[in-house]
């Protein structure tokens, strides 16, 4: 993920433009909350441009407030802080491209050279990793978004995607038609804790089937909920 680095170090820059102690066990507030915004914003936008993706943006939201966990587990060395701070700021869209380009990595995909990842593939995405963006999705919008939020709202969907798409917002009308919200230019998915419905975040491609999303709402690690144990110290 080309663009961890470079958000980890203006992360690194934000702290230093702050106190010494904002990612200790308590909530980002005022100066550092917003000095960490504009930095993230900032270094995120400036990466993707490298990669020659336009940056997926949106206004900043209000989130619960939360305090930034400090132990983030990953069974491949990945960086949750990013994300983290993505999500205890509003930055949900770019919280949403993160996790995005988070499962590509976890599932091998960014290593057989594809920016998508195969449904074949979901079983290879380590529990611990899912655990932790899952955790994070879960906390800072209050319960509100999440896989495990997705996968109960499939559940009352009875494995209907068109019906699972109307329930977490998915679908919009064009007149009397409707349709799946677009992927591609102006987004029309909704940013906003408050105003989201229930599971809309993270998003998952349906272009080639919804073979993905079922082998991600059916991964092992939602088995029990063992995922929402944090991690000891």
């Amino acid at each position: 993920m080309r663009f961890l680095f470079p958000i980890a170090s203006a992360m690194a820059l934000a702290l230093l433009a702050t106190d010494a102690g904002a990612f200790s066990p308590t909530a980002l507030v005022g100066q550092q909350r917003r000095v960490i915004k504009q930095t993230v914003a900032l270094a995120t936008e400036a990466a993707m441009a490298e990669s020659g993706v336009p940056p997926e943006t949106a206004d900043a939201t209000d989130v619960a407030e939360a305090v930034i966990p400090t132990i983030l587990p990953s069974d491949v060395g990945m960086d949750y802080i990013p994300l983290a701070t993505m999500l205890a700021t509003g930055q949900l869209a770019e919280a949403d491209e993160f996790t995005r380009n988070a499962l590509i990595t976890l599932a091998g995909s960014k290593d057989a050279g594809r920016n998508f990842v195969y449904w074949t593939e979901v079983k290879k995405i380590p529990s611990t990793d899912l655990a932790t963006i899952e955790r994070l999705w879960n906390k800072f919008s209050g319960g509100k978004f999440g896989y495990t939020v997705q996968k109960k709202k499939w559940k009352q969907s009875k494995g209907d995607f068109e019906v699972f798409c109307r329930k977490i917002g998915w679908t919009t009308t064009d007149g009397e038609v409707e349709r799946k919200k677009r992927w591609f230019g102006a987004s029309e998915f909704t940013y906003d804790v408050k105003k989201a419905p229930e599971g809309h975040l993270p998003l998952t491609s349906a272009l080639r089937g919804t073979s993905l999303i079922k082998e991600l709402l059916t991964h092992p690690v939602w088995d029990n909920d063992d995922w929402k144990k944090e991690p000891e110290n």
